[in-house]
C-alpha cells in the first residue's frame, strides 16, 4: 500500500506561534493557559508536563500571574477581566483571527451588525462575537434566508458579513452569492484563513486521487471535521483519528493508495507517528518528515535574506510564514520606502513574499523583517550602474538640509547638493520637499553608503534637446506657447521649450508702452511667433502684436470725420498733446484745441493716462495722422439761456 501525506498537513502558522509561546512561557515560570490554547489533547497534556495550568475563566488564574490568549482568541471582557486582576496577557491570538475582530469593532462603531459564518459555540466565534454589542451567527445560506424572512426589514440593515478563519469555501461563496441578492446594505470581508483554503483545496484534490483516507486531529477541532466532511465527498472510505492508537493497516486492505491529511491543530509527530504505522516505505516517510522538522528549526540570522508566504495583512503589520520555528513579521515601517502606500498593493495573502531577516526574538517568538531594506540593497547595484550608464533614475524629495536636498531614490538616501537643484541661487529649496524628480547619479560610495546626484543635469539634457528640436524645425511666422524670462528696458526674453526668443517693446503691444512690465510679467505664459532667426548666433526675434488686425483698419472701419471718441492722452508736447484713439493709432490735439480760452502748456489742461473725449477733425489717409480737438465740443455746447425763451 503506498502512502501519500498532504504537504499543508499540521501546525498552521496561528496554532504553531501560539503552542510556540505556551512552551516557552512554561519554561520560564508558572502560566495559565486560558482555555485549551489548541484542540488537540496531545498538546495540551505536552504543555501541562511542563508546568502549564489550563483554567477555563480568568477567575481561576492567579492574580498578577503570566495568562496565554488561545490561538481562538477571546472576547473583549476577557482582556478587561485579566487586567483587572494585574495579569500578565501573552496573546497568542492566531493573526488572521485579530483582523476579524478588527473588522468586527469598526463595524461596530459605525453602527452596523457583524454577521459571522461559522460554528455558534465555537471558541473562536465566541471570541469574535465579544467584540461587539449585537451580533449574528449563521452556518450557512440556508439559516440567513430564514432570518431574512422571519425579520421584517433585516434585508436593508447595514450588515457586515465575516467568515470564522477555518469555514469551508464553498459554504461561505454560497453565503456571498446570496446575500448580495436581498441584502441592499451589505459589505463583504472574505476572512478565511488562506492556509485553511489551501489545507481543504490539498486535501480534496488528494482525497480523489487515493482509495482511502486518514484524517488526523482532535473530535473538538472545527477544522478536522470539515477536512473530514470534504475528503468524504471525494473519497469512499475516510476515518478521522486523533492519532496512531486504534489504527490498523487492515482497515485500508485494497486501498491501493491511502491519503494522510491532518487539521491545523496537529503537531507533525503525530502526523509521522500514524505515517510510520501505516506506510511499507517507512524509512522514506520518517526522511520526509526528519527533513521538515529540521527545516522547521533551521536557524536565522540577522542579515539573512528569506523568503516565505504571507500568511495575513493587518493594518500594522504583515505576517510571513517562512517554514522555520519562529513566523516572521513586516512592520508597515519596513515595507517600503513610500510612506503614503498601502499594504494590500505591495503583499497579498499566499503569495511569496522575500525579505530581510532584522531581528530573531526569543522572548517574542518571532522573526522581524524588512522588505524596504532587502529592496534597497537591491537597489545599490542599479544606482551603481547609474553612473556609468547615465541612466535618469526617479526618486522623492524627502527633506531639505543646510547643504541642498535629500532624495530617496529605490530606497537609497542621495544627496543632492543645492546648486544641482534645478533651482536659482538662494531660491527656497523647502518647496521641493514631497515632490517627485528626476536625476541623474554623479558619485557612489558604497562603502560609506554617499550617493550624490543632479537633478540640473537631467534638466539641462532635456533643456538642450528641446532647443535642438526647436532650432531643426523652426520657421518664420510660426506660433509658440512661451513663457517670459526676463524683462529689460527694450523688451521681454521669452522661453519657447528650451530656447529662449526676444521680444522687442515695440512687439508687446500696439499701444503706446513705456516699459515692457505695463504688458506682461516674470512666469506669464504668451503666445508668440517667429519674425525673424538667426541659427548661427542663436538668436530669435519673437512678435506678440496680432497683425491680423492691423490698427489703421480697425480705426477707419470704426471712426470717421466729426465723430467723438474716448481717447487717453499718452504723451505731452509743447504744441499739445498726443491721445490713444484704438491700440496703434494716436492723434494730434493741438495746442489750441485743448481748451476754449489761451492755454500756456498741455500740462495746464490734461496729463498723461487722462482719458478725456475729444472730437476728429481731420484723417489723413496717406499719412495716418489724425487731427483731435477738445474745443470743438466745447464750442459746440449752448451758452446758459441760449436755448430759454426771450422775457418780453
Amino acid at each position: 500500500m503506498t502512502v501519500r501525506v498532504a504537504r499543508t498537513a499540521g501546525f498552521c502558522y496561528g496554532v504553531r506561534r501560539a503552542v510556540e509561546l505556551a512552551e516557552k512561557a512554561a519554561a520560564q515560570g508558572p502560566v495559565y493557559l486560558l482555555g485549551h490554547i489548541t484542540h488537540n489533547d496531545h498538546v495540551i497534556r505536552r504543555l501541562e508536563d511542563l508546568g502549564a495550568v489550563v483554567v477555563a475563566a480568568p477567575e481561576e488564574a492567579e492574580p498578577g500571574c503570566a495568562v496565554v490568549i488561545r490561538a481562538h482568541g477571546e472576547p473583549d471582557s476577557v482582556y478587561r477581566a485579566l487586567e483587572a486582576r494585574g495579569c500578565r496577557i501573552l496573546d497568542a491570538t492566531c493573526p488572521n483571527v485579530a483582523r476579524i475582530h478588527e473588522i468586527v469593532r469598526t463595524a461596530e462603531a459605525r453602527g452596523r451588525i457583524p454577521v459571522v459564518a461559522g460554528e455558534a459555540g465555537h471558541p473562536e466565534i465566541l471570541g469574535i462575537l465579544g467584540c461587539a454589542r449585537r451580533g449574528i451567527v449563521v452556518s450557512g445560506w440556508e439559516e440567513l434566508e430564514q432570518i431574512v424572512q422571519e425579520t421584517p426589514g433585516f434585508s436593508g440593515q447595514p450588515l457586515t458579513f465575516v467568515s470564522q478563519t477555518t469555514a469551508i469555501r464553498a459554504n461561505w461563496e454560497k453565503i456571498v452569492e446570496n446575500a448580495k441578492k436581498v441584502c441592499t446594505n451589505a459589505e463583504f470581508f472574505d476572512t478565511i484563513c488562506n492556509a485553511t483554503s489551501k489545507r481543504q483545496s490539498e486535501a480534496l484534490e488528494l482525497a480523489g486521487q487515493c482509495g482511502a483516507m486518514i484524517v488526523i486531529g482532535d473530535q473538538k477541532s472545527s477544522n478536522t471535521r470539515k477536512l473530514t466532511q470534504l475528503c468524504a465527498s471525494r473519497c469512499p472510505v475516510v476515518v478521522q483519528a486523533e492519532g496512531a492508537g486504534g489504527l490498523s493497516r487492515k482497515q485500508f486492505r485494497g486501498a491501493g493508495t491511502l491519503g494522510i491529511t491532518a487539521g491545523a491543530s496537529t503537531p507533525e509527530w503525530i502526523i509521522k507517528e500514524v505515517s510510520n504505522k501505516m506506510s511499507d516505505e517507512i524509512m522514506e516517510i520518517e526522511q520526509s518528515f526528519a527533513e521538515m522538522l529540521e527545516e522547521s528549526f533551521k536557524i536565522l540570522n540577522t542579515g539573512d535574506r528569506v523568503t516565505g508566504t504571507v500568511a495575513a495583512i493587518t493594518p500594522t503589520e504583515i505576517q510571513v510564514e517562512l517554514g522555520v520555528k519562529y513566523p516572521g513579521t513586516i512592520p508597515l515601517s519596513e515595507l517600503s520606502d513610500d510612506p503614503d502606500v498601502k499594504a494590500e498593493d505591495v503583499a497579498k495573502v499566499g503569495e511569496e513574499i522575500e525579505a530581510i531577516v532584522m531581528l530573531v526574538s526569543d522572548r517574542d517568538c518571532v522573526v522581524k523583517l524588512s522588505k524596504k531594506r532587502l529592496d534597497a540593497d537591491k537597489n545599490w547595484e542599479t544606482v551603481e550602474n547609474a553612473v556609468e550608464s547615465r541612466e535618469v533614475l526617479e526618486g522623492v524629495i524627502t527633506e531639505e538640509n543646510k547643504g541642498g536636498l535629500v532624495a530617496s531614490v529605490k530606497g537609497i538616501r542621495v544627496f543632492i547638493p543645492a546648486s544641482q537643484s534645478g533651482k536659482p541661487r538662494g531660491a527656497d529649496l523647502s518647496e521641493m520637499v514631497k515632490t517627485r524628480v528626476q536625476l541623474r547619479i554623479t558619485e557612489v560610495n558604497r562603502a560609506r553608503r554617499r550617493v550624490v546626484g543632479s537633478i540640473r543635469a537631467v534638466a539641462a539634457e532635456a533643456r538642450a534637446a528641446a532647443a535642438a528640436a526647436i532650432w531643426d524645425n523652426i520657421e518664420v511666422g510660426k506660433r509658440y506657447s512661451g513663457t517670459v524670462k526676463s524683462l529689460t528696458s527694450y523688451g521681454a526674453f521669452v522661453d519657447i521649450g528650451g530656447v529662449d526668443g526676444m521680444v522687442h517693446i515695440s512687439e508687446l503691444s500696439w499701444s503706446r508702452i513705456k516699459t515692457p512690465s505695463e504688458v506682461v510679467s516674470v512666469g506669464d505664459p504668451i503666445e508668440v511667433y517667429v519674425i525673424s532667426f538667426d541659427p548661427e548666433k542663436k538668436k530669435i526675434s519673437l512678435g506678440v502684436k496680432d497683425h491680423s488686425q492691423e490698427p489703421w483698419t480697425v480705426f477707419t472701419e470704426k471712426y470717421s470725420v466729426g465723430d467723438v471718441a474716448p481717447v487717453r492722452v499718452v504723451k505731452l508736447m509743447t504744441f499739445g498733446a498726443f491721445a490713444e484713439i484704438v491700440p496703434g493709432v494716436d492723434g494730434l490735439i493741438h495746442i489750441s484745441q485743448l481748451s476754449d480760452h489761451r492755454v500756456d502748456k498741455p500740462g495746464d489742461v490734461v496729463s498723461e493716462g487722462d482719458t478725456v473725449d475729444a472730437k476728429i477733425t481731420a484723417i489723413d489717409e496717406e499719412n495716418k495722422k489724425v487731427s483731435l480737438s477738445i474745443r470743438a465740443l466745447l464750442e459746440s455746447e449752448p451758452m446758459d439761456g441760449e436755448d430759454e425763451e426771450p422775457v418780453e
